[in-house]
């Protein structure tokens, strides 16, 4: 996971040309996703009837269910009763997920477009009013006695929800009335969504006047220019954005602001006491086990962060290394461009090694176009696999430049794209894994794929620089989203007790948090400060950072039992997957012997990343 981050938001035919570069020709033909298997166009008949469909039964639903939920789970066989019901109303979630989930892929190939604009938009408000009669089946479900719901779970299929209900239910202390809840509801279109969707065409609208370029590039081309060898191009590559995000820092700052000021009033009405509380009890984790993770991980900024930029700051030749050099290639790296077959024919091989029939599940999104690799004007920058719904499967988007790391970014999303997949046929409201465990099968992907590269790796300064990589690689998905977690920690309690926070304050708060994790290798240079404002995560899902962080830790102790105990593990790694929603953390991870509420767990997790420095230092 690079500071690129991760955006959601679509792609046309015509791009297809205006998207070759330079390096074309190198890297092969790159994909472009086939959204047909959702629906074949924006005027579609197939779209239109779908809509009309969920429209009408959205409404019948609400008259026949609303106001006898209750009545129901006490009659005769209302177990029966109560899961007939949710089959309705997941069938209705599964409608509606493939009319959004296609809005929002079409709008993620191309945010700057007026009519996808249009259409995702208006699909958008649409959803929200049927979404709006459907409202009060969570509420009444969450006000059914606990002693009633005991005796209905007897029913068996009912019963087969109750991982569901569980997770439903926990929110029974944080709900309100039927109308303010229809108020939050219906506000999100001109609330929340509507400032996510500023951000969205705001930050790939921008362009970026990199001297030396013959035009203004886009910013998933010029963070790119961060990941050259060339030293002074990535300085002007930072200075390019620098100058341009400090010109745009009052609108990042007011969507900051009204995003926080949007989430303390929430959390106001519901009764959430800490900042981050709504986001845990969303990912199905304790705050104490955050709270563990987080502590353990700054802790160990000195062991891994700070003691690995020292040994980069040697490499290079330097005290300090400045900001732009962070992620500054070794002398020693292989700069070629991988062709995208190479990639493919990489991370393939890789799964093959662990489990043929993951590279089976992988293959399946390169054989038919489920994948989005092209880099195109418009098109939204960072990388994500988006699990649409279960009836179709899910659709992986990346920008693809020939890196070594987009070959490990092809490796974790696929791994996303697998356990989708795989979980899919838990249904549609039980297939969504917590996002504490969603970044598990994305992350062994990419260690997978690391350490079958790393096997073929004999020549010791290859060895070296592919090591240094995965180790920054790891800074950026431990240390630095546990450093994100932070200043948004931070930016959210100022905001909730000391009123709106300046541009200023909010570049004092980056740089302290920025500083305090990166150490005194790293030297971060006037206009640094404003680096903040593009993070999409703050904006499209507050506190999710973590779960970043969270994953890789895992990762690092799974992999150190299958290490251990190989016989097995896959049969139960798969197990894992396929559970999607319908276990707590605890649960899945017991069977590996495993437990995320002991804090040994997570400096186990960190002690991977210590292993590989140590390595790296005897090279």
């Amino acid at each position: 996971m690079s500071e690129t981050g991760t955006f959601f938001s679509p792609v046309f035919e015509t791009a297809v040309e205006k998207s070759a570069d330079k390096d074309g020709d190198v890297l092969g033909k790159l994909p472009q996703w086939n959204l047909d298997d959702l629906y074949p166009g924006m005027a579609c008949e197939a779209l239109t009837r779908d809509f009309d469909t969920c429209d009408e039964d959205a409404q019948n639903f609400q008259k026949t269910y609303k106001g006898h939920l209750e009545e129901l789970i006490k009659s005769r066989d209302g177990g029966a009763k109560i899961a007939g019901a949710i089959k309705a109303f997941e069938a209705l979630q599964e409608g509606l997920g493939r009319i959004i989930s296609y809005a929002g892929l079409l709008h993620a190939g191309d945010t700057v477009d007026p009519e996808i604009s249009k259409f995702y938009s208006d699909i958008r408000d649409r959803m929200t009013q049927i979404s709006t009669n459907l409202l009060f089946f969570s509420l009444e479900l969450n006000r059914i006695e606990d002693a009633d719901f005991e005796a209905a779970l007897e029913h068996r299929d009912l019963k087969y929800y109750e991982p569901w209900l569980i997770e439903l239910r926990k929110q029974r202390p944080f709900q309100l009335d039927d109308e303010i809840e229809r108020l939050f509801h219906e506000k999100n279109v001109t609330g929340r969504a509507s400032w996510s969707r500023l951000f969205n065409e705001t930050i790939n609208d921008l362009r970026f006047e990199v001297d030396g370029e013959e035009e203004p590039l886009p910013i998933e081309r010029t963070l790119n220019i961060l990941l050259e060898s060339d030293g002074l191009r990535r300085k002007k590559a930072s200075d390019a954005l620098a100058a341009t995000f400090k010109k745009n820092t009052r609108v990042f700052a007011l969507i900051t602001n009204t995003l926080a000021k949007d989430n303390e009033i929430s959390d106001q009405w519901r009764g959430f006491k800490d900042v981050a509380a709504s986001r845990h009890l969303a990912n199905s984790v304790e705050g104490e086990v955050v709270d563990a993770l987080e502590k353990a991980v700054r802790s160990a900024y000195p062991r891994i962060s700070h003691r690995y930029y020292r040994l980069k700051a040697k490499w290079m030749g330097v005290d300090s290394l400045m900001h732009w050099d962070r992620n500054a290639p070794l002398p020693e790296r292989d700069d070629r461009k991988v062709t995208w077959t190479e990639a493919r024919d990489t991370v393939l091989s890789a799964y093959s090694g662990f489990s043929p029939q993951m590279s089976d599940i992988a293959a399946q999104f390169f054989d038919h176009n489920w994948i989005d690799a092209q880099v195109r004007p418009g098109k939204s920058p960072g990388a994500f696999s988006h699990s649409t719904v279960p009836s179709v499967h899910p659709y992986v988007l990346m920008n693809y430049q020939g890196s070594a790391r987009d070959v490990m970014t092809l490796a974790h999303e696929l791994g996303h794209g697998v356990h989708q997949v795989l979980a899919g046929k838990q249904g549609a409201l039980m297939a969504s894994t917590p996002l504490t465990l969603a970044e598990t099968a994305s992350v062994f992907g990419e260690m997978l794929t690391f350490r079958s590269m790393l096997a073929k790796t004999k020549d010791p300064a290859a060895r070296k620089a592919l090591l240094a990589q995965k180790v920054e690689d790891m800074i950026n998905t431990v240390v630095r989203q546990i450093a994100f977690y932070s200043f948004e920690r931070k930016v959210h309690s100022e905001r909730r007790n000391g009123g709106e926070v300046t541009v200023e304050r909010l570049g004092e708060i980056w740089m302290e948090i920025q500083e305090e994790s990166l150490g005194s290798a790293i030297t971060c240079g006037e206009g640094y400060e404003n680096f903040w404002v593009y993070i999409p995560h703050f904006i499209h899902a507050p506190f999710y950072v973590y779960a970043y962080a969270f994953g890789d830790c895992l990762v690092n102790s799974l992999y150190a039992v299958y290490e251990e105990q190989p016989d097995g593990f896959v049969e139960k790694y798969f197990d894992m997957l396929k559970a999607g929603g319908t276990k707590h953390h605890s649960e899945l991870l017991k069977p590996f012997g495993l437990d995320a509420s002991d804090p040994e767990f997570w400096n186990r997790g960190l002690g991977v990343i210590e292993r590989f420095i140590d390595e790296l230092e005897t090279l």
